[in-house]
């Protein structure tokens, strides 16, 4: 109790006693006005600690109390009560924003958790997923049944964060974007009310939903290295998804890893990738530099028992530190890729949108990571991850659907997202990494540039933005149509008193 003491002495401190003593009040009122299937919890207890941690300590702070809603209906009532009281609030899942106040906040920190439902239903060939769950989590529990549904690569990243900011999966050659095979959302509006929002039901708020940013809605992802990006505030909070789902059988794939010796023969492996023309098999190239090792790693895949003869060979000819890479289920394929090492670390993430991985721009991709490896090695104290994830896929990956959705603004060509990574332990050190990332990835730019090709307007990628990333540069010549929207729904901006971007 004493450390409850201490605490809110110290918040009541820092925001001003009235403030501190508003944002108290509305705590209480949110507990007595949710029903018992949900729960408040307030500093000192372990469900607090739970709901506000993150999985960058950048993205980390206390609030003053945690509520864990168990209903659509209980999140429509804590929605009425923060917009009447105009209390700052924020939505996570399980903590992967690394923004900084995006999914975190100091008012009333609003934890999915008990959104954990996974619901196949093989007459309509759909599943319906709770915003609460990772995707490994969803594997597992789809595996007995033969089926799966367009998702994340690796352990960690969750449901609805990654679906909504666009989604690239193992099967996006095959089935274009996640949010492509959504078929119906269920969303608490910024007024309480609670929908179910499809196509026909309302095909403006269908297409602003499927921008991820441009909605506010969970936050997912604890253990892998692979990109987030954090949310715009616009049209409430989505608590259920509803997929089409596929056949899934045994794969093929997993990661190998190089000596960086073997970085030049990766980089070449990696061009002539572009070759492959099987919607099957897909790439996913990353330049790592961790525990004081660079490493390039090719994360590949094939969606059979076995990949067919030439379409990987220029990696498997290349020898290896190891070879992860064989027959198994999907959800084991995807545990492959392990997790968990940069758990309390700072960490940050950017992007480029690239046009094709030339061989210059391959090769400066991997520059990028000795160079920044070896200056935070030797400037910055502390454990060090420095990562670039390079992203291949097919030229008609956009327009397997041909329905407008809010991201990509535009299906005409196919956009290669390049991922950067840092990772740090210092809070002193976060100016200069924010600096670093964004200086790399202007020199990628520059590069990619140079190399002729026209990416200065071409979208970026929601998923992988950093925070202070223009609204614009995501959704394009959309966003007069998203302000529109935000007008509508929202007209009273409840979603504006959560972070992230603005519409």
């Amino acid at each position: 109790m004493r450390r409850l003491t201490l605490f809110y002495e110290l918040l009541g401190v820092l925001l001003g006693s009235e403030v501190f003593a508003q944002m108290a009040d509305v705590c209480q009122s949110i507990e007595t006005a949710i029903s018992s299937a949900s729960s408040v919890y307030y500093p000192g207890t372990e469900n607090y600690t739970h709901d506000i941690w993150h999985w960058s300590q950048l993205g980390t702070q206390p609030s003053n109390c945690s509520v864990e809603p168990g209903t659509a209906e209980d999140v429509g009532t804590i929605l009425q009560i923060l917009d009447t009281t105009r209390t700052p609030f924020a939505v996570k899942d399980i903590g992967h924003a690394t923004n900084p106040g995006f999914s975190d906040t100091s008012g009333v920190q609003i934890a999915m958790y008990r959104f954990s439902e996974v619901n196949y239903d093989s007459t309509a060939e759909t599943v319906t997923i709770g915003a609460g769950l990772s995707w490994d989590e969803v594997y597992a529990a789809l595996d007995p049944y033969g089926v799966n549904v367009v998702g994340a690569r690796v352990p960690g990243p969750g449901v609805a964060g990654l679906s909504l900011g666009g989604g690239l999966s193992w099967f996006t050659n095959q089935y274009g974007l996640t949010l492509d095979t959504i078929v119906v959302m269920e969303l608490v509006k910024p007024n309480g009310t609670v929908a179910n929002i499809t196509q026909e039901s309302d095909p403006d708020l269908f297409f602003a939903l499927k921008a991820r940013d441009s909605i506010h809605v969970i936050e997912f992802g604890t253990h892998d290295a692979t990109c987030r990006a954090r949310k715009i505030t616009l049209c409430g909070i989505v608590t259920r998804i509803v997929f089409n789902a596929f056949p899934q059988g045994q794969v093929w794939g997993g990661p190998i890893s190089y000596g960086a010796d073997k970085m030049a023969a990766v980089n070449a492996a990696t061009v002539r990738f572009h070759e492959v023309t099987d919607p099957k098999a897909e790439l996913m190239m990353t330049y790592s530099f961790m525990n004081g090792e660079l490493n390039p790693i090719a994360m590949v895949f094939y969606d059979a028992p076995t990949a067919p003869s030439g379409i990987f060979d220029d990696f498997l000819n290349i020898s290896a530190l190891s070879n992860n890479a064989s027959t198994r289920s999907f959800k084991d394929h995807v545990a492959s890729f392990g997790g968990g090492f940069q758990s309390g670390l700072r960490t940050v993430f950017h992007s480029v949108s690239l046009l094709n991985h030339s061989q210059s721009v391959v090769d400066a991709v991997a520059n990028e990571t000795a160079f920044w490896a070896s200056r935070f090695a030797a400037e910055a104290p502390g454990p060090l991850i420095v990562q670039y994830y390079l992203e291949s896929f097919l030229p008609n990956v956009l327009s397997i659907n041909p329905e407008p959705t809010a991201y990509p603004p535009s299906r005409e060509n196919t956009i290669f997202p390049l991922c950067l990574f840092y990772a740090w332990s210092s809070s002193e050190m976060d100016a200069y990494f924010l600096d670093s990332i964004r200086a790399s990835a202007n020199q990628i730019t520059a590069v990619a540039i140079e190399d002729g090709q026209a990416i200065e307007d071409v979208a970026l990628y929601p998923n992988y933005v950093l925070y202070d990333t223009p609204p614009s540069r995501i959704y394009g010549d959309n966003m007069e149509r998203l302000e529109a929207i935000k007008k509508r729904v929202d007209p009273h901006d409840v979603m504006g008193l959560a972070g992230g971007f603005k519409i």
